[in-house]
């Protein structure tokens, strides 16, 4: 059974970091690619980062760059996303989601689902 579960986030000022996890279980890392994704109150899930085991080349979505940084540790089973100068309008519950060779970095191209960790960035 494929499973993700995400850790890191929480409460931080405007300027500040955190950085998420993603620990997967269930199926051989080097056959799929691990995205990032987030939801805030109101608006539709958009993808923010994403990352294939294989040969680890990220890939990032929009205000993303230059600001959030997506790395892997097959040994771990785990993928971070670092975000850097956080934003109020950060503020969402981040997911991560895993799929064999999705063919871009968006929700519809992702089948495996975590629970989310909420993330809320302060003025």
């Amino acid at each position: 059974e494929v499973q993700l579960v995400e850790s890191g986030g929480g409460l931080v000022q405007s300027g500040g970091s955190l950085r998420l996890s993603c620990t997967t279980s269930g199926f051989t890392v080097d056959d799929y690619a691990i995205g990032w994704f987030r939801q805030a109150p109101g608006k539709e899930r958009e993808g923010v980062s994403c990352l294939a085991f294989s040969d680890a080349t990220p890939y990032y979505v929009g205000s993303a760059k230059g600001r959030f940084t997506i790395s892997s540790d097959a040994a771990k089973n785990t993928v971070y996303l670092q975000m850097n100068s956080l934003k109020p309008e950060d503020t969402a519950v981040y997911y991560c989601a895993a799929a064999l060779l999705p063919e871009e970095c968006s929700v519809d191209s992702f089948a495996y689902w975590g629970q989310g960790t909420q993330v809320t960035v302060s003025s």
